[in-house]
């Protein structure tokens, strides 16, 4: 890459710092949107899809895709046309929030894991009105500048 060395010659930071991070940062191919992916199938059956889907990663743990895709077969999701297919509905779901991917990398080989998002604990309840105290403002005692 002519280009790189260029730059990486010409910027000079603290020991060409500044010129192997343009470098790095240039060459680095962009990150896939996962949030414009195409289930390939109406939104309300990629929604049940995806609901099968996790109810299979949530009972079964993390699981890599040939895993999920035994799973599925099994299950007998309707929908799901192929491997493939189902490869794109778990990166839709990713996309969504639903599933989240994680490296687990032992040795020399990796396995890339899907699991689902820790759930929050929801805060609907509130405490008893007896223990809930009110704080209000106290009035400000600002003086006025007197005019000469």
């Amino acid at each position: 890459m002519w280009l790189a060395g260029v730059v990486k010659n010409s910027i000079k930071g603290e020991n060409g710092s500044i010129g192997s991070l343009l470098v790095r940062y240039m060459s680095r191919s962009r990150a896939v949107n996962v949030r414009k992916i195409n289930p390939k199938v109406p939104i309300p059956e990629a929604r049940s899809i995806a609901t099968s889907l996790y109810d299979i990663i949530k009972d079964h743990g993390p699981l890599t895709v040939s895993n999920t895709w035994i799973h599925a077969k099994e299950a007998g999701i309707g929908g799901l046309n192929s491997k493939t297919h189902m490869k794109i509905m778990l990166k839709w779901m990713r996309g969504r929030r639903m599933l989240k991917l994680f490296c687990n990398q032992v040795g020399s080989s990796k396995k890339f894991l899907h699991c689902t998002l820790p759930e929050e604990p929801q805060t609907n309840q509130l405490e008893s009105p007896s223990e809930l105290k009110l704080q209000t403002k106290k009035p400000s005692l600002k003086r006025k500048k007197k005019s000469k």
